[in-house]
């Protein structure tokens, strides 16, 4: 993580400064969390121990440290979502008292020429589409508590800080937002928990999309029983023939819509979780 990243992250993430810990071996540092802040609880967005100082209960003592200053400060609530491929990470939160709540998944869409037209040739009688915003969103009441569970990175929080980096679309009847997607470039930053063997092996199970660089949907929504017609029509207007759908819940949408919609698998997140606690 650069620190251009990081203080990204303490804005779009909420990191927060005393969610946050550094473990030592005198006066080397050998060990980091990284630890995100809101209302409804903590994420261990990071946790790193260095490779000579592992399998020695570092990483373990700083996640039972942070529980037990949440227990009195709270929020209680703790999480954490991690590649199902980090073997290591997973067996790190189970010993630490942490429970498997759900599984998100990473969805990847590659979109050929021929199939942008045909999606979007078949979705031209559904509405008007129209460009939209967090903002314009929010003031249609898209936002609220009614929203469905997503992962930390997409939550409405997180939309709303990174609002100013955010595109959308959105078809609308004469009464309402019929369905709506909001996508933004994505950087160069590897995602939490990977390491660079990692990173290599998601390029291989993702492809090109898992590169540097992309686009990610940050959400996906239809408020008409249609099939999936209408995000097809959005989808088939962005000129982007690839993209990234990350962590979904599966209350967020179904893996069966997201088949219909032509994206596939490209590998999945543990969410683990915890109530804070007093060791």
């Amino acid at each position: 993580m650069t620190p251009a990243a990081f203080k990204r992250s303490i804005r779009d993430l909420q990191v927060w400064c005393s969610s946050c810990m550094v473990a030592f071996a005198g006066s080397d540092p050998i060990g980091v969390l990284i630890g995100a802040k809101r209302p409804g609880g903590t994420l261990v967005h990071r946790i790193a121990v260095h490779p000579d100082h592992r399998r020695q209960g570092h990483a373990r003592h700083m996640l039972a440290s942070r529980g037990s200053k949440l227990a009195i400060l709270g929020p209680p609530r703790i999480i954490a979502e991690v590649p199902e491929s980090l073997a290591c990470a997973c067996e790190l939160f189970i010993a630490s008292g942490y429970v498997q709540e759900a599984l998100l998944t990473d969805y990847v869409l590659q979109r050929g020429g021929d199939d942008a037209a045909q999606a979007g040739g078949g979705a031209s009688r559904t509405g008007l589409v129209i460009p939209v915003t967090v903002d314009d969103l929010a003031a249609n009441g898209l936002l609220g508590e009614d929203h469905p569970q997503t992962c930390w990175e997409r939550s409405v929080e997180t939309l709303t800080a990174k609002k100013d980096d955010i595109e959308g679309l959105a078809v609308a009847s004469d009464e309402r937002i019929e369905a709506y997607v909001l996508y933004a470039k994505r950087g160069a930053d590897p995602p939490a928990f990977a390491p660079s063997h990692q990173r290599e092996l998601r390029r291989d199970r993702a492809g090109a999309l898992a590169e540097a660089g992309g686009t990610d949907i940050l959400s996906l929504r239809s408020f008409i029983d249609d099939d999936g017609v209408r995000p097809k029509q959005l989808l088939s207007r962005l000129d982007v023939g690839a993209f990234r759908f990350p962590k979904v819940h599966s209350a967020e949408i179904s893996k069966e819509r997201l088949d219909t919609l032509g994206f596939r698998a490209a590998g999945e997140h543990l969410l683990y979780a915890t109530k804070a606690r007093s060791e």
